[in-house]
């Protein structure tokens, strides 16, 4: 039996020690919820109870989740989506910015439909909509994406020309139905033919600023060029399927820039906000639809995308809103101050830690926990619809996936001086989870034999690889040094290390 033992202690010091202070984690009763009708995610890490995610508390169901490259944000998605398709029968879509979630879907029996690869979308489709509303949606779309907001001419001859098209092809702008005399639906107009108009317009020479009505075709042809009309084409997509089909997969990799993206993207928030209102509530327990954004930031970041009206309006509709980046500040605070629940991964970087405990107040020390976590270690945020007198934000041992999350590790000790090894505060590895860097090697270009070769290095070497050599694989084959910077810094590495291991290489 141990001996009591009397101390002296300052009162200074004994302040520091909460002994009568409740520790961060909600009671239990919050999350060791039905397991039947939640989401398990993992254990808490004070008390070890099994957190069971529902929105039933709630002030919505839309989902965050932050940190840094390899830190397990896919990890979390895709056992978040597996469960809550096995509890709920929920459907999801992935608006898949890297083609990060291809392989997984299609592993799992999703559906996959590749832009870019052979697959279209015709930017006119209106989805149940009606005609005037569906010009207002690409309007807003090209005011997201492009500076068209600058030329009021060139916003109104677009908006005009794409009423016409509709009315030439027989749609009337205010209804929703269109059919033709035999009965059938009406072929819907594409982009093509608006530039047609205008260049029909242009020839007969009446219009009193050509330059205007030149720009404004030349705008629209961007995307409609041979081996680029993406958009222009008819749809090789049922848009009505895509939230009853389970899984699904909108692979944007194969598109050529940020704006074709961004334009894929907004079509289909526009179309899953329009589907959800006209569906209308549901009795059924759980979430009929979870949308998932991941690293889409030209998407969530603007204040006219429609992924702020799903956070505003999705709770009534059985709708959920999943955002995944590592950089917070590329979501807009609309969406990241007003969702239900927050996952908070490793986060290095001193200003996104600002961003984030400022918009989600929690205290200094759940901020220096979450610059320590590990790969898969997090800290969830809700917010509950009534106040509450235990806090908001806990900390989670490790998410637990279906299948075991595999940490790998770059190992810096050979570039760090004898003086840096000493410190403490000077990381001696960076890890990362193991698919998202196969997963950031695919979106860099590299292919899958050169990826599965590096994975074999690392598995020989107890899952470890020294960064000098880590980066010689990949400049030998031939990933360019802005991929490899972006993946260094991705996983937390600061700038002065990643320009002395650059140069080390380059001094060889």
């Amino acid at each position: 039996m141990g001996a009591l033992r009397i101390q002296s202690i300052m009162s200074n010091e004994l302040a520091k020690r909460p002994l009568f202070v409740r520790p961060p984690e909600p009671p239990a009763e919050y999350l060791a919820l039905d397991p039947s009708n939640s989401i398990y995610v993992g254990k808490t890490k004070i008390f070890h109870v099994p957190f069971n995610w529902s929105y039933e508390y709630l002030t919505n169901p839309h989902i965050c989740i932050v940190g840094i490259t390899g830190a397990g944000k896919s990890y979390f998605v895709k056992a978040f989506l597996s469960r809550a398709a096995f509890v709920w029968g929920s459907n999801a879509i992935i608006i898949d910015w890297a083609g990060e979630y291809r392989a997984w879907v299609k592993q799992t029996g999703g559906r996959i439909i590749s832009l870019g690869r052979g697959d279209f979308i015709n930017l006119m489709d209106l989805g149940g909509m009606k005609p005037l509303d569906r010009v207002k949606q690409i309007i807003r779309t090209l005011e997201i994406l492009t500076d068209i907001s600058q030329y009021p001419e060139q916003k109104r001859l677009t908006e005009q020309a794409l009423e016409e098209t509709y009315t030439e092809a027989g749609f009337k702008l205010s209804e929703v139905e269109h059919k033709g005399s035999d009965g059938k639906p009406l072929p819907t107009p594409t982009l093509k033919d608006v530039v047609n108009i205008l260049e029909d317009r242009l020839k007969g020479g009446n219009y009193e600023f050509p330059a205007e009505l030149e720009n404004t075709i030349y705008r629209l042809k961007n995307f409609c060029r041979p081996g680029e009309d993406y958009f222009s084409q008819q749809s090789t997509v049922k848009l009505e399927e895509l939230t009853e089909v389970g899984l699904v997969d909108v692979d944007l990799s194969g598109l050529p820039d940020e704006v074709m993206r961004g334009l894929a993207g907004l079509f289909v928030l526009q179309f899953l906000k329009e589907k959800m209102r006209s569906t209308g509530w549901s009795a059924t327990k759980g979430l009929r639809v979870f949308v998932v954004l991941d690293e889409a930031w030209k998407i969530a970041k603007d204040e006219r995308s429609d992924a702020i009206m799903i956070v505003r309006e999705g709770r009534k509709y059985n709708f959920g809103l999943i955002v995944a980046s590592q950089n917070p500040t590329d979501i807009h605070e609309a969406i990241f101050s007003n969702v239900g629940t927050t996952f908070i991964l490793r986060v290095k970087f001193q200003n996104f830690l600002d961003y984030i405990q400022g918009s989600l107040n929690f205290s200094d020390y759940m901020r220096a926990e979450i610059s320590k976590f590990g790969v898969g270690q997090c800290a969830v945020n809700m917010a509950f619809q009534t106040s509450t007198k235990f806090p908001e934000t806990f900390l989670l041992e490790k998410i637990h996936g279906e299948e075991p999350l595999e940490e790998y590790f770059l190992d810096v000790q050979s570039i760090l001086t004898q003086a840096q090894l000493a410190d403490d505060t000077i990381p001696q590895n960076y890890a990362f989870e193991k698919n998202e860097l196969k997963n950031k090697l695919t979106e860099f270009g590299m292919d899958d034999i050169r990826a599965s070769e590096l994975i074999n290095v690392f598995n020989r070497n107890n899952k470890r690889m020294d960064i000098v050599s880590f980066v010689e694989f990949l400049e030998n084959n031939d990933l360019a040094r802005a991929n490899i910077t972006s993946f260094l810094k991705g996983v937390g590495m600061e700038d002065s290390m990643i320009i002395d291991i650059l140069n080390r290489i380059g001094a060889g």
